[in-house]
């Protein structure tokens, strides 16, 4: 160490390049001081792909100098991986050339040194205006260690219409990567010099990877040739559909294309039909929420709606309430767009607006087929509300979904329908808005210090009773989550099942606060306020329940 130190010194060389240099200490051994005695994280990039603009935030002069790559930024904090996250003087040079906050990691030299000349000749690589050949070749390290693609001939692929097989395996590699990630949607968008693929991970897209602009025509037409898509038709938006073969399973995939300024847009809904179903149990529900709900599914008839946003969770919510009553004493039908997942002893349809199959016809000719309970999609209209209500009112439990951002504004979106209010009262017996929220990642989840009064703030909000000792975590970013601190989701709920009071304010028209009003009086948790419940609990955070939740009126 002491001659470590001297030529330190004299050359100003990082000390613990010296040490690997000389050999005085292995790589692991560096590795373990730093995870376990500082308690700073790894960050393997090998298996990351990495943003070029977060890349671009430090100069390659600078990151091949001090061996760091910048490797994620949330808000102005930049996730930094270093050979040594503790020089303090490589941090206070990254923040001054940065102006971020800085996040060191620690990697391998040679992982560092790997990753630097990979995205650095990204970001450096000519574009189709300069380059003067229409080739992949400087793209190529991006697509590393995707066993699928065969990088030698992809360099020398000509990129034009036919694209060929090289680009096939391109678009395999994508929708496999995305399925790896656990991706929902794959976007693919073509922008000024560049086409992008971006993932939506966990609600939050990501971007994973840009490819040459030249790419475009030949990607999005294979895309389309899968999907049985017409080829030549730029002009308007098209729907299509693509199943494709998995290592274990079979996945489908729901395909949107739109055009824009620079030309068509792609979008790819991954439905894992044969992933395991949740349960009830599995979907995080707080307690008594969840001890409404099963109690309320378990009745003869009614209708149940669940709301909330595209993307919310709501289907799910619906397959696991179906999963927990379905049997084969019962016989459940439903009518969806389209079918997501497949349930055994259901009898699932999916709308063909072209055949002029829709929900509102499709639920009138599952009435003649003896059911005793059904799920409807969505409520888009008064003809599907009206036969809905009427399939309530004579025995039948109905299961559908209405995109309001509250459960009392169900109410409200019905009778705008057109129905009446005194059917709407008299059939509803439970509406459930939800949301979801990321989780905290498991592996890096750590407790941070928070003021008493903010703390008293989050108790007060949350209508929890103060406790000593109380906690507020968050996740500190690692391998396992990419760095962001979140991995999975989980749901928060407002159920509002009403009682003759409340169904009195629904016959004379009361607007939706006063209804909510009314509710949170009888016991009634608002999304915020089961959204921090789960904050107290340690299970997500409140930047998460803040995004996706609006302020409770009082």
């Amino acid at each position: 160490m002491q001659n470590a130190l001297s030529e330190h010194k004299k050359t100003g060389e990082q000390l613990v390049n010296i040490l690997l240099k000389n050999e005085w200490v292995s790589q692991k051994d560096i590795l373990e001081f730093y995870e376990k005695k500082l308690k700073i994280s790894y960050a393997n990039l090998s298996n990351y792909l990495i943003e070029h603009k977060i890349v671009k935030t430090i100069p390659e002069n600078i990151a091949r100098k001090y061996h760091v790559i910048a490797i994620l930024k949330v808000k102005n904090t930049l996730s930094v991986a270093m050979l040594d996250p503790i020089d303090s003087f490589v941090i206070d040079s990254l923040r001054m050339n940065t102006g971020a906050a800085i996040k060191p990691l620690v990697s391998t030299k040679k992982e560092i040194t790997e990753a630097i000349d990979k995205y650095y000749n990204l970001v450096d690589s000519p574009t189709e205006e300069t380059s003067g050949t229409n080739s992949l070749k400087s793209y190529k390290n991006i697509l590393h260690g995707v066993k699928d693609l065969d990088l030698k001939s992809l360099e020398s692929v000509e990129l034009n219409e036919k694209g060929g097989a090289q680009v096939i395996k391109l678009v395999n590699m994508i929708m496999e990567k995305a399925v790896d990630f656990g991706a929902s949607d794959i976007h693919i968008e073509p922008d000024e010099g560049v086409l992008r693929t971006r993932f939506r991970i966990d609600g939050m897209l990501e971007e994973v990877m840009s490819l040459p602009k030249t790419l475009e025509a030949s990607v999005v037409s294979r895309i389309k040739v899968i999907s049985n898509l017409d080829i030549a038709e730029k002009r308007v938006p098209q729907d299509g559909r693509v199943k494709i073969k998995s290592v274990n399973k079979e996945l489908d995939f729901r395909v949107s294309t739109f055009p824009t300024v620079h030309g068509e847009k792609v979008v790819l809904r991954i439905l894992d039909k044969q992933s395991v179903l949740f349960t009830l149990d599995d979907l995080g529900f707080s307690k008594d929420i969840q001890s409404q709900f099963s109690e309320v599914i378990e009745k003869p008839n009614g209708i149940i709606l669940v709301t909330g946003p595209t993307g919310s969770g709501k289907s799910t919510t619906l397959y696991a309430a179906l999963d927990r009553i379905n049997s084969i004493n019962k016989n459940i039908v439903t009518i969806e767009d389209p079918v997501e997942y497949q349930l055994p002893l259901v009898n699932q349809s999916q709308v063909n607006p072209k055949a002029g199959f829709n929900f509102a016809n499709g639920l009138r000719s599952i009435l003649r087929q003896d059911p005793d309970i059904v799920m409807v999609g969505e409520i888009r209209d008064y003809e599907t509300a009206e036969i809905a209500i009427r399939a309530a009112l004579t025995g039948h439990l109905v299961f559908s979904t209405v995109h309001t951002n509250d459960s009392a504004g169900a109410v409200t979106r019905l009778i705008d329908m057109g129905v009446e209010p005194f059917l709407v009262a008299s059939s509803i017996i439970c509406m459930m808005a939800q949301r979801l929220v990321r989780k905290i990642c498991p592996h890096c989840k750590t407790s941070v210090n928070i003021k008493k009064q903010v703390l008293d703030k989050i108790f007060s909000l949350a209508k929890v009773e103060p406790a000593d000792n109380q906690k507020i975590y968050v996740g500190k970013g690692c391998e396992a989550c990419k760095f962001t601190g979140y991995k999975g989701r989980i749901s928060i709920n407002e159920i509002l099942i009403p009682d003759e009071d409340i169904r009195e304010l629904i016959v004379v028209k009361s607007p939706t606060s006063r209804i909510k009003r009314a509710s949170r009086d009888r016991g009634m948790f608002t999304l915020r306020e089961d959204g921090l419940r789960k904050v107290l609990a340690g299970v997500t955070t409140v930047e998460e329940v803040l995004r996706v939740t609006q302020m409770d009126e009082e």
